[in-house]
């Protein structure tokens, strides 16, 4: 599932010490990124009450260890991860007074958000295998 990074031979330019690096990025990332696809998932199917507190500790663990990707590639996973928990924070924030109001509205507006969220955490979690940065608009 995530990049092989064992075999010094297939990137000579890295050192043994930077491999290392790499290697511990990727696990964390990748265990970031399960977290945050069974929350998106959780978020899809009624009763996924579990989310929240996996969504804490996917996100405690990618604010802790953003600063050591600094100058990699992972650092751009890093930002994507946390950027998408955050704006999709604001926007169940913003929309949860439609469930107040009017139930059906809410329920529509939450499972879109709910989407965007799975689709974002599935397209970085493909890129990351790939050993590819995320690519932000300019």
């Amino acid at each position: 599932m995530t990049q092989d990074y064992s075999n010094p031979d297939n990137n000579p330019d890295l050192d043994r010490a930077k491999l290392l690096e790499l290697q511990s990025l990727n696990t964390i990332g990748t265990i970031s990124y399960i977290l945050h696809l069974i929350v998106a998932i959780g978020a899809l199917i009624p009763g996924g009450q579990f989310g929240p507190v996996l969504l804490i500790v996917a996100l405690v663990i990618d604010l802790v260890k953003r600063s050591d990707a600094e100058g990699t590639w992972h650092a751009s996973h890093f930002s994507w991860r946390i950027r998408t928990v955050i704006i999709a924070a604001l926007l169940y924030l913003v929309t949860a007074p439609l469930w107040l109001l009017f139930y059906i509205p809410g329920w529509i507006a939450w499972m879109v958000i709910s989407a965007w969220f799975l689709y974002r955490i599935v397209t970085g979690m493909v890129r990351m295998n790939k050993g590819l940065p995320m690519e932000f608009p300019a």
